[in-house]
């Protein structure tokens, strides 16, 4: 710019001058070229969350935890909270894994999915390496759950407090819970996480019961049976783990809509869809209309309460360790650059109102 313009327009009238020049509107355009709003705000005008998953590693990658801050207003700790990290010894709990995680929410003003009480899998070897009578195991479960959920009271929105009961065709897992207590200890379970935090929501969550079918079915039938014995459940958790590869669930609507018509929240908790690699530009548009589609399913069923995808990068996702030759799951890519399935969930949560 020449020294004559400079000092003819004065400082006020260089900065609009390169602020125009750079691309940033000013004055009454400024309104049109306002920061996007997040997938939280776009969520929450339609009365949902929309969260993200995160693991206590990768909070020291900034560029990295500014987006999960920024993004999302739900956290769920994918492995801080789980029994092996919470009491890694037997009357010995550890909870600073998941206080950071709480920690990090409370900065933000974003809540907390609580993830999970009861679960098969990665227990303490304290707990599986020996045999328990029942009493022993009912003390144990019980005293694990109620000092969790206590030490965690008021922090947290909701916890999902048996995860994963049941196996593909509806019979129940054959976990040490079950086998030492039989199909009670489900109950037990949401009486001792209610009496310990009255407020928080207590869910059940599983995977592959995103379609009607014989595992759903029988979740249905087990949350009837707990809400007319007047079991203190409040929401069933669809985790939406999919795969290009194996079809979409074209009846999830009509699941999230009869789960609601027995009184009780529904959400998608760990929300990805893998895809054998590479990824194309063809997969990837399909992955896009895969999230566009649960988006939308969740947004027409009231009682759907909100959307969790567990992690949101590739860059962090649980997919390549676990299903080799797989992976690209996520809406954003390993570089933390939006992929087409984040402007799919977009373009799903701005079109419904």
């Amino acid at each position: 710019m020449p020294r004559t313009s400079r000092t003819r327009l004065g400082l006020a009238g260089v900065l609009a001058a390169v602020l125009v020049s750079a691309g940033v509107a000013t004055g009454p355009t400024a309104q049109a070229h306002e920061k996007p709003r997040t997938l939280a705000d776009l969520a929450e005008r339609h009365g949902r969350y929309f969260g993200s998953a995160t693991d206590n590693p990768e909070l020291t990658d900034a560029p990295y935890t500014k987006i999960l801050g920024d993004e999302f207003d739900m956290i769920t700790p994918g492995n801080g909270m789980k029994w092996y990290a919470t009491e890694p010894q037997q009357g010995v709990f550890d909870f600073s894994a998941g206080d950071e995680i709480v920690d990090l929410a409370r900065a933000n003003r974003q809540k907390v999915r609580a993830h999970t009480l009861v679960w098969h899998s990665q227990l303490p070897g304290w707990l599986t390496d020996r045999e328990w009578t029942a009493p022993e195991l009912r003390a144990v479960l019980k005293n694990h759950i109620q000092t969790e959920v206590r030490h965690y009271r008021g922090k947290v929105y909701a916890w999902d407090v048996v995860n994963e009961a049941f196996n593909e065709d509806g019979t129940y897992r054959e976990t040490i819970f079950y086998k030492t207590l039989g199909p009670g200890y489900i109950a037990d379970a949401l009486r001792w996480a209610h009496q310990a935090d009255p407020r928080a929501r207590l869910y059940l969550n599983d995977y592959n019961v995103e379609a009607v079918g014989p595992k759903s079915d029988a979740y249905y039938v087990l949350a009837k049976e707990l809400k007319a014995q007047g079991v203190p459940l409040h929401g069933f958790g669809l985790q939406a783990h999919l795969a290009l590869q194996y079809g979409y669930p074209t009846s999830l609507e009509d699941n999230l809509r009869r789960f609601s018509r027995l009184g009780l929240d529904t959400a998608l908790t760990e929300v990805d869809v893998r895809m054998e690699l590479p990824a194309t530009e063809e997969k990837l548009a399909r992955q896009a209309d895969w999230y566009r589609d649960m988006t939308e399913s969740c947004l027409a069923v009231r009682r759907c309460v909100g959307i969790t995808i567990w992690d949101y990068t590739d860059k962090y996702s649980w997919i390549p360790a676990f299903f080799p030759g797989e992976g690209a799951a996520l809406p954003w890519d390993e570089q933390l650059a939006p992929k087409p399935a984040y402007y799919a969930i977009r373009e799903a949560l701005k079109q419904r109102r």
